[in-house]
């Protein structure tokens, strides 16, 4: 089965989308993401869709789900990478990403999820 790697860096995950999703491997993705923020006592989660050209309803609610199912884990979620078309479509589909921090790179998206680990 196809999956998506997920890194350790420190108290975060890093999780570098690179290949087309599908529903069935989002899915995947969201179980094998709640299982790591538990068993790595991960304190956020980088999400990194640069390589997404598009995005449909389902993979716009799965990446709200999974801040908010991070959030209940005690751990924050950052997404970079997003490209216009993708955001336009967000937008469009009326999908607000509540909960979900955004950067434009992951330089960027790491500076905040350290930023709230300090805060907290």
């Amino acid at each position: 089965m196809e999956r998506i790697p997920i890194l350790k860096m420190g108290p975060f995950l890093l999780v570098t989308i690179q290949v087309d999703m599908h529903d069935r491997l989002a899915m995947t993705l969201q179980e094998d993401l709640t299982n790591r923020i538990v068993t790595d006592r991960a304190k956020g989660v980088l999400i990194d869709i640069s390589s997404l050209d598009l995005v449909d309803s389902f993979i716009g609610r799965m990446i709200s789900d999974i801040s908010k199912m991070a959030q209940v884990l005690d751990a924050r979620t950052v997404v970079v990478g997003m490209q216009p078309a993708v955001a336009i479509t967000l937008v469009e589909l009326g999908l607000s990403l509540e909960g979900v921090r955004t950067a434009l790179n992951v330089e960027r998206g790491m500076e905040l999820l350290r930023a709230q680990l300090v805060n907290e």
